[in-house]
């Protein structure tokens, strides 16, 4: 008796595990992107321009202000898409990011540590230290291969440069194929071409992912420093305002609608920008049975992320302003799109 009462149970709780893993019908997921604006920790990393955030730098960076940026960071991570899906994003592309640390500390806060959440990172070779990085609920988004590819500067005067290169991490969700490039684009500081040619960078990168499987389910993310209109991503990326023009091997950007609107995540002497794209790939278009595709999308906008009062009441409450700590979150709103099963 004990014996079958045993197996009984064993054929439960296999059976409990492989329904965690496997899609059920109508499964929706939710894939985000989320510029943490400079999350340092309080040490120096040798070799990188990070002075301004140790406790003698500019911003006074300790160990209280770090703690509270973990704080504020695992906040906004863990209630993106919550109200629509209980166990939130499936996985979540970061910006502006220093090291493994940080987003080890960073997943060590409580509404992420209760999940199990875990992170994807590589070094780069950006000046200031700054990196992407990808956070992923092992239960829905499991990984496959990781790599760092570089963004390469082609004019000989730019050879001593470095900056950030493209995340591109592959994996399953909802047992299909899916893989996430995370970037984050040269700075307005710099030239359009810059961009432009991070652009180009990021579709020859497209091209080469999509030779190899046809049929993979692509989403390229990141804070692209232009929007979706400028031609880094609507010429030289390629990513199209309408589904309806959208060919085999095309990219869908439905960000472009969204900033014609009115709405962004970012402001700028009054004007909204979207910089904080998540651009799909033309298999996540197709509406067929029992395949992964695209549902909606939207910029995660809640009134703690903003400023209540003041001459910049109704832009992001970031964590630096006016030469002051305001213990805020970022300069930047996060974006997340839906997918359906």
């Amino acid at each position: 008796m004990r014996r079958i009462t045993f197996l009984i149970l064993s054929l439960l709780l296999i059976a409990v595990i492989s329904s965690a893993r496997k899609p059920q019908k109508g499964c929706r997921y939710a894939i985000g992107f989320y510029n943490l604006e400079n999350l340092f920790d309080t040490c120096h990393d040798e070799g990188k321009n990070d002075y301004e955030y140790l406790a003698e730098g500019t911003f006074k960076w300790t160990l209280e202000k770090y703690t509270n940026k973990l704080h504020n960071m695992a906040r906004v991570l863990s209630e993106m898409a919550s109200d629509r899906l209980p166990e939130g994003c499936a996985a979540i592309g970061v910006a502006e990011v220093e090291n493994a640390k940080c987003l080890a500390d960073l997943c060590n806060e409580a509404p992420l540590k209760q999940r199990h959440i875990q992170y994807v990172h590589v070094e780069g070779p950006d000046q200031r230290g700054v990196d992407c990085g990808l956070l992923y609920n092992p239960k829905l988004f499991s990984i496959r291969d990781v790599k760092l590819i570089p963004y390469i500067y082609k004019k000989p005067e730019d050879s001593l440069r470095a900056t950030r290169g493209f995340l591109v991490v592959s994996g399953v969700l909802a047992c299909e194929h899916v893989t996430i490039i995370v970037c984050h684009l040269p700075s307005r500081g710099a030239t359009s071409y810059y961009r432009e040619e991070g652009g180009r960078q990021l579709k020859a990168v497209k091209d080469s992912l999509l030779k190899e499987d046809p049929e993979l389910k692509l989403l390229i993310m990141g804070d692209m420093n232009d929007d979706p209109q400028d031609a880094s991503m609507a010429e030289c990326l390629g990513a199209k305002r309408e589904i309806s023009e959208v060919g085999e091997g095309d990219l869908y950007n439905p960000w472009w609608n969204v900033l014609a609107s009115g709405e962004g995540t970012l402001s700028f002497r009054g004007a909204w920008n979207l910089f904080d794209q998540i651009i799909l790939s033309s298999s996540l278009l197709r509406a067929e049975k029992g395949s992964l595709t695209y549902d909606s999308h939207e910029i995660f906008r809640r009134d703690y992320l903003i400023r209540q009062e003041g001459p910049y009441a109704g832009t992001p409450l970031r964590t630096h302003g006016g030469g002051k700590w305001l213990n805020g979150y970022s300069d930047h709103l996060p974006t997340v799109v839906y997918l359906k099963k």
